[in-house]
């Protein structure tokens, strides 16, 4: 079983040299909007997403993936950030897209974080998880990950995983396996619903607004086209994510999830039978961990 364990690690060794997308945002990321609200600075290292009234601001990856894991170091807003979001997701294009989600909930000052996570598949979303941070997120980087391949996604922060959702394609659950997803984040005026439902506006006297990103990592399969479907899920050595070790998440990993569950989960989906007027989406009955 040593042996086995060895031989497993350093298949992944190699693997993530295969696949490591540059880190440096200069060359993987750049900005979609806000030009004059963003900046990639300290060599091409780090992203400054900008916040003011006049207008927010947004970076994405130069390439789309399909599988693997995607990082980053996220330093969010300080002080009085109520009313706006930094989101950090992977997301397709077109009506019928897939998503995958982090966004952070803004604050009054004092107040904690919420990290707001949710997941659409062919347009359909509605999934949304939500759970308050253990730390202070604006005092330091903090690194937030999406692990993803065909069986199973799992977010991560700080590699302890806070949600799973498993694949029941074959039970008729839609499952985000056919379209390569670019990497975005995003800072941005949401203060119709961020913070506490919209009761509370953003205070301009506090603007600008401004979050860090640092070491994006994107240990992915690229997307190149419908071809990649079959290629980025084959069980090969390469798609070090397809291993059997990815599959189901440790006993240690399982005793976090409950940890981080137990005690900073503050919103399921899964049990607001009066919002879905006691017709609970399917995957609610599946065992997700």
């Amino acid at each position: 079983m040593a042996i086995l364990h060895a031989f497993l690690i350093s298949l992944c060794t190699i693997a993530f040299h295969q696949s490591l997308v540059d880190a440096k945002f200069s060359k993987s990321m750049y900005i979609t909007w806000g030009q004059q609200h963003a900046a990639i600075q300290d060599n091409g290292e780090d992203v400054q997403l900008v916040l003011d009234q006049t207008s927010g601001s947004a970076v994405q990856s130069k390439r789309g993936f399909l599988f693997g894991s995607i990082e980053m170091l996220i330093k969010l807003v300080p002080g009085n950030s109520a009313g706006t979001v930094t989101a950090y997701y992977l997301s397709s294009t077109g009506s019928a897209h897939d998503e995958i989600d982090f966004e952070f909930l803004g604050n009054i000052s004092g107040q904690p974080y919420i990290v707001h996570t949710n997941i659409y598949t062919q347009g359909n979303g509605s999934k949304e998880q939500q759970f308050y941070l253990w730390f202070d997120p604006t005092a330091d980087f903090h690194n937030y990950t999406i692990h993803w391949n065909p069986t199973t996604i799992v977010w991560y922060i700080d590699g302890l995983p806070i949600r799973v959702l498993r694949n029941y394609e074959n039970e008729g659950i839609a499952y985000p396996n056919k379209q390569g997803m670019r990497v975005y984040s995003s800072l941005w005026n949401a203060d119709n619903w961020a913070t506490r439902g919209g009761l509370v506006k953003i205070d301009w006297n506090s603007a600008p607004f401004t979050a860090r990103l640092r070491n994006f990592r994107g240990r992915a399969c690229k997307w190149d086209g419908a071809s990649s479907i079959t290629q980025c899920a084959a069980a090969s050595p390469a798609n070090w994510w397809t291993s059997p070790i990815y599959k189901q998440l440790s006993s240690a990993k399982l005793g976090q999830l409950k940890w981080v569950r137990d005690n900073y989960m503050v919103y399921d989906y899964c049990n607001d039978t009066k919002r879905f007027n006691g017709n609970m989406p399917t995957e609610c009955f599946k065992q997700q961990f």
